[in-house]
Parts: structure tokens; sequence; C-alpha cells
């Protein structure tokens, strides 16, 4: 038996918060939706720090914790030609989620870092570069970490190669015995 209460938030509550980041930035939010409890709100791009800032800082959302940021290439979901970044936002605080989604164009993959708002967006940014190439712009050190030096390419892509299309110095790494 569990010894601490579970707080629940109720849509209301979910509400509130996109109606408190649409007052703060009315030109920021896009839309917003809550599937299954859980509040998606789509910003411009433009935006992003500011947003950010804003849910971190304001007392009624307090997210002090980025749990997670990925790319979604939404090339052959919604046929644009388009990436995005999604930000999962948890308050240790006031125990409720939040998701921002930031569509971004695939010709120019560039969204400014939020390293300054949550520290571990920087490991977070850096997964997210070398996978799909999002350059982070005032990142403090965005280099590749997941994938060995001198591999060419983005592998969550959707046009990267099943089968790889990396140099012949990385061929033992990927492909040895082969």
């Amino acid at each position: 038996m569990l010894n601490y209460p579970i707080i629940f938030k109720t849509m209301t509550e979910d509400i509130t918060i996109g109606k408190r980041l649409k007052a703060a930035y009315p030109e920021a939010v896009i839309d917003g939706k809550t599937f299954r409890g859980e509040l998606t709100i789509n910003i411009k791009k433009a935006f992003i720090q500011r947003a950010a800032e804003f849910l971190h800082n304001d007392n009624e959302s307090a997210f002090d914790y980025l749990s997670d940021l990925c790319g979604v290439d939404l090339s052959r979901l919604d046929g644009s030609n388009n990436f995005e970044v999604v930000y999962h936002l948890y308050s240790i605080k006031l125990n409720h989620r939040l998701r921002l989604k930031v569509k971004i164009p695939a010709s120019n993959p560039r969204i400014d870092t939020v390293t300054n708002v949550w520290k571990t967006a920087d490991w977070h940014e850096r997964e997210t570069y070398d996978m799909f190439g999002i350059i982070f712009k005032g990142h403090p050190n965005l280099e590749r970490i997941l994938t060995p030096e001198g591999f060419e390419g983005y592998p969550l892509r959707k046009d990267y190669p099943l089968k790889g299309r990396q140099p012949k110095s990385l061929k033992s790494v990927y492909r040895e015995g082969r």
C-alpha cells in the first residue's frame, strides 16, 4: 500500500497552463489539446526560449524538470518537409506534465537551445542533433554524442538508408565480420 497521496491533475488545470502561456505570449501559441489526460501545446519556433522560461519560472506552471527532448521526422507522417522538436516537461513541485511541440523546416533545421532554462537539455539536444541533424543555436557544446567520430548522416531521418552509408573506415564498427 502506498504511504503517500497520488495527486491527479484535472483537465481544467491543464487548460489553465495553456491559457497562462497564451496570455503571456499570444502570438507564440498555435494550438493545444488534451488527449488521455496529457496536454500538448504547439508553439512557434521563434518563441521556444521565452515559452520555456515562462513555463519554468511561472509559479503556477513551475516546470522545473525537462524529462525528455526529442526530434520527429514528419516527412512520412504528414507529407510535410518538417521536423518537430518535442519537449516533455514535468513539475516536481506541482506534479503535472506538459508536452511542447515545435515544427521546424527540414531544409533549415535550427532552433534556439533551452540549456539556459534546463541544464539537462544539454544532453538531450546533443542526442537530437546526432540523430536528426537539428541544430540548437546557442548550445554550449553541440557535438555528436551517440555515433562515432566520422559518422556521416543522421540515422533517425526517414531518408537515411536502412543499410547505412558509412565510410569504409567505420565499416568495422558497424558491420564487423561482414
